[in-house]
């Protein structure tokens, strides 16, 4: 299984934020699930990503995404 990691700066162009939001996230409790190689290397999977952006999808504004 080959699996594609990204730096921080590359997950934060797939989901239209800044690279510093996914660095306050992580420091913060990490909604958007991350890998740590080593002690500094932070990665991201796209398919991490991917099903963060699905489990953020919402019908209305009123949809609190709890069910």
């Amino acid at each position: 299984m080959t699996t594609q990691l990204l730096k921080t700066k590359d997950a934060a162009l797939i989901l239209g934020l800044s690279k510093a939001f996914l660095e306050r996230d992580r420091w913060a409790g990490a909604k958007v699930p991350f890998i740590k190689i080593g002690d500094r290397a932070v990665r991201y999977r796209l398919e991490d990503l991917n099903a963060y952006i699905e489990s953020r999808t919402r019908k209305s504004t009123s949809d609190t995404g709890k069910r």
